[in-house]
């Protein structure tokens, strides 16, 4: 973790260790089931596992160089000096203020304009993040819960939580990429061209592609389990860090009642962005256990509950 005044949460971190733990359990069955799928295969197809690994190590490494940039992209955002008008000099003003409290490099400032209340920061590392907020959030939350947001966006740049999820990605990449490859070349008859032994080259495709899915389908539930284990942190080391829970807990509201009210065609165009926003822009409705083994977020009511013993902390504490 970074060295600023962000509290760590031991009980979050122990969590968040078990998970990446589990997924690096998961990445040595996978290639142990591809060496054991390997004595059946011929060179060609050494060199297509080869292959997914090599790009998708080369997507990994370049989501984690060039995701500011990206966000930024594809939020439409702008970045924005404390001299481009006054919505630029309040959050300019909040920012130095966090910065100065939490001991960490100030990081770029953004802001996108679109009815869509929300934030999120990014960056491979501190020296390097960039922080957006929209116009619309902005306009909605008064300094305080818009503090709360953004100590809350801070704290993921600080516990390096871009290239956790990076790493923790990197699976179910190369999963993603094999079950593509495995799957094109039996449609297109990958096997040909082999004489005697297409039937077991047809095999060990289909093997492939069997193994990858699982794969993907585990790593995919456990990136999504160790997301929301760095949103609750992120939530309860920004209130402990502006001591003000009750501030993020009323953002939080405001952020998805209004987030609940915009049509979902329009919310449709910033899904790409919804594992970095503060709120999810979509989730899975109905609240079932199904939807919240999907989301990236936990659901409002986890969050606000967190927070409330955060709030109970530093009740004791003062």
């Amino acid at each position: 973790m970074a060295r600023t005044r962000y509290a760590p949460d031991r009980g979050l971190t122990a969590r968040m260790t078990a998970t990446m733990f589990l997924l690096g359990l998961v990445f040595v069955a996978f290639i142990a089931a591809i060496i054991g799928i390997g004595a059946a295969t011929h060179a060609s197809d050494a060199v297509i596992v080869l292959f997914a690994l090599v790009l998708g190590g080369g997507a990994a490494i370049g989501s984690l160089f060039y995701s500011d940039k990206i966000a930024l992209r594809t939020a439409g955002a702008v970045e924005v000096g404390p001299n481009d008008g006054e919505m630029a000099r309040r959050l300019h003003g909040i920012v130095d203020r966090l910065c100065a409290l939490a001991d960490m490099p100030k990081p770029r400032v953004a802001l996108a304009n679109t009815p869509l209340p929300n934030a999120f920061a990014t960056g491979r590392n501190a020296d390097k993040a960039v922080l957006c907020v929209t116009t619309s959030l902005m306009g909605k939350l008064d300094d305080a819960e818009l503090e709360g947001v953004i100590a809350h966006e801070m704290s993921h740049v600080a516990h390096k939580d871009v290239q956790v999820m990076t790493v923790a990605s990197f699976l179910a990449i190369v999963a993603a990429l094999l079950i593509r490859i495995a799957f094109y070349g039996e449609l297109f008859g990958g096997g040909r061209g082999r004489g005697g032994n297409n039937q077991n080259a047809a095999i060990v495709m289909l093997a492939l592609m069997a193994i990858s899915i699982v794969v993907y389908a585990i790593s995919f539930l456990l990136i999504r389990l160790l997301s929301r284990y760095r949103e609750l942190a992120a939530d309860r080391s920004g209130a402990l860090l502006t001591g003000q829970p009750s501030a993020l807990k009323s953002a939080l509201v405001k952020v998805t009642g209004d987030i609940a009210r915009i049509p979902t065609r329009d919310l449709r165009t910033a899904e790409p962005l919804n594992a970095f926003f503060f709120a999810p822009a979509m989730s899975l409705r109905g609240g079932t256990s199904l939807s919240t083994v999907f989301s990236t977020h936990p659901s409002l009511e986890r969050r606000l509950a967190e927070l409330d013993k955060v709030q109970q902390q530093l009740n004791r504490a003062g």
